[in-house]
């Protein structure tokens, strides 16, 4: 008998479970499918399936991500344009240095070829084969060869920028004059100037390219 009525009560819970009866003011009473399908349906609407709203946003996502490809696309390719345009404009430039520094005194080599041509007619007044009352006149063409010589040399260094300076009687200044020694002032002569010059120097463009070595005047009688 308890056998038969626990047997009983496992068969109820499994009912219950399984929503085949309810139990309601202490009776047991079947569960219909009308229940059934408005517990469904109440489901249903409770939760309505969302399907439009994922499928727009991943296609705008991807419209998006294909303009952002074509972006980077493009600004690649302006970049490597870039590169090259770069690479390109410093080979030029190293080119354009290089014959500058090989033919940049052109111009001045070959106005110093006509200064070669005055020395070189000037050193043939001096043949093996002149006779010994020849001299007086070989001497007035070599003076003459070396009047247009120095005449030619100053004609070209005025036209490349390159001037000798000519300091005494100037502030002895030590980016241009080389000091050499002291010697007392004489008459006329300040003291810490110029007093006399054993090289010339040069300037070119207004830089100097040789300081120029002199002697500078000082009071005392002591000479360094």
């Amino acid at each position: 008998m308890a056998a038969r009525s626990l047997w009983a009560v496992q068969r109820l819970q499994r009912l219950l479970a399984s929503g085949a009866v309810s139990e309601s003011r202490g009776w047991l009473q079947p569960f219909s499918t009308a229940t059934q399908r408005t517990a469904g349906e109440d489901c249903s609407s409770e939760d309505p399936p969302d399907v439009l709203g994922p499928s727009l946003a991943e296609r705008a996502l991807r419209l998006k991500a294909v303009k952002l490809e074509k972006e980077v696309q493009d600004l690649t390719l302006r970049y490597q344009r870039a590169v090259a345009d770069c690479e390109n404009i410093r080979r030029r430039t190293q080119r354009c240095v290089e014959d500058a520094k090989i033919f940049g005194i052109q111009s001045f080599c070959k106005d110093l070829v006509e200064v070669a041509d005055i020395l070189e007619k000037t050193a043939e007044c001096f043949s093996e084969g002149a006779k010994p009352e020849d001299h007086k006149l070989t001497l007035e063409k070599v003076f003459q060869g070396l009047s247009l010589l120095e005449a030619k040399l100053k004609s070209v260094f005025a036209k490349h920028g390159l001037e000798k300076m000519t300091p005494i009687g100037d502030k002895y200044d030590p980016h241009e004059h080389e000091l050499i020694c002291h010697m007392p002032a004489g008459v006329g002569v300040q003291p810490g100037t110029v007093a006399l010059v054993r090289q010339d120097g040069y300037k070119l463009h207004g830089r100097t390219i040789r300081l120029a070595q002199v002697e500078v005047a000082v009071e005392s009688q002591r000479r360094l």
